[in-house]
Formats: structure tokens, C-alpha cells, sequence
């Protein structure tokens, strides 16, 4: 397995309703023998919603890695400077997060750890969920799909019809995705449709 004895950041921002597939991502890549290193962006840290609350979202996260999370911009700053990560996954990246990574702004603790890590050219992977990727946040998309070790897991529209904005990651791709970024190659294809709407 190529990710056995890799150390994966994988950091969370607020997309809650994708969580239960992240955390399923996580314990796989668990399972294959990587070392998990949670972070989390402040949104997740502070609200609760139908999908759970705070406390229980760190409480997994740690569980599943046997790793506290990183919470703070100050913890996620020695990312790059130390080699703390072979790769970054942001999953759930929010269309929020992606913008902001974009215009390289560092307001969160997730933003820190990807700004961190991409200054020492380490591989930094999106793992999209937002319900503007294809509206006011297309040209962000677009933007960071061009930069240097940054790498997208696949994604499709998951609503076509009531949410023709948005797009998700396939997140069974999340292992896959992480292997070929580690060697600087971007998973192909990366537009794969959901199913369709009868």
C-alpha cells in the first residue's frame, strides 16, 4: 500500500453534511497504515448543527487517528518548516475555504496547514464540497487548479437540478487521489457525474 508509513494531514472546514463520509475516509486511511493528523478549521470547532456537535466531531477525529487535532493557526504554522506531512487533504473543503485559499489568505488553522505545506512544495489535495463551485466560486476553482502541488480528488455535480452550482467529491477517491498526488500527478478523470436525476 502506498500511503502505509505516510503521515496525512487531514483537515476538516464546514461542509457537516459530508462528514460522515470524511470520517469513514479517514479510519480507511487509517486502516492502510498512514499516520492521520487532524485539523480543523474554526467553524467546526464552535457549532452545533443536526449533523452533531463540536465536541463530537474532535472527540472522532481523535479517536480515529490517535492524534489530538490541530486547532490553532499557531499549531498548524511548523507544518511546512518541519516536514510535518508528506500531504495535505483538506476534506470537506468548503467553497469558503476555497476561495480564500485561492487569494492566499491564512485566517484559519486548515488555510495555515495548506500554506504551510505548498511552501515547501509538498502536495496539498481538495476534497470539494460546496454549493457555489460552479457559480461566484468557479473562477477560485478554476484558479487553484492551475497552482503547483495542488490536487483535486474527483467531483461531479451531486444535484443538478435543485443545486446546479454545486459540486462534490467523490470521496472513495480520497486513497487513490492521495497516491498519484504524492507523485505529483493529478488523478484522472477528474469530473465524474453522479447519478442523474430521472
Amino acid at each position: 500500500m502506498k500511503l502505509c508509513g505516510k503521515t496525512i494531514g487531514f483537515a476538516m472546514t464546514g461542509s457537516f453534511c459530508t462528514y460522515e463520509k470524511a470520517f469513514l475516509q479517514m479510519k480507511i486511511l487509517r486502516e492502510m497504515g498512514a499516520t492521520i493528523i487532524p485539523i480543523f478549521s474554526y467553524v467546526p470547532q464552535e457549532i452545533e448543527c443536526r449533523f452533531g456537535s463540536y465536541k463530537h466531531f474532535l472527540e472522532k477525529a481523535e479517536e480515529i487517528s490517535d492524534h489530538r487535532p490541530i486547532l490553532t493557526i499557531a499549531q498548524a504554522e511548523p507544518i511546512g518548516p518541519k516536514g510535518l506531512l508528506d500531504v495535505l487533504l483538506i476534506a470537506p473543503c468548503t467553497g469558503n475555504t476555497m476561495a480564500k485559499l485561492s487569494m492566499a489568505i491564512t485566517d484559519t488553522p486548515v488555510l495555515m496547514a495548506a500554506k504551510s505545506q505548498l511552501r515547501t512544495e509538498r502536495p496539498v489535495v481538495l476534497s470539494l464540497a460546496s454549493n457555489d463551485s460552479l457559480g461566484l466560486n468557479f473562477k477560485n476553482l478554476g484558479s487553484l487548479y492551475s497552482v503547483k502541488h495542488v490536487y483535486f480528488v474527483p467531483f461531479g455535480q451531486d444535484d443538478s437540478i435543485k443545486k446546479p452550482n454545486s459540486l462534490v467529491a467523490h470521496m472513495d477517491c480520497i486513497p487513490t487521489t492521495l497516491e498519484m498526488a504524492l507523485e505529483e500527478k493529478q488523478l484522472q478523470p477528474v469530473l465524474r457525474p453522479y447519478s442523474l436525476p430521472s
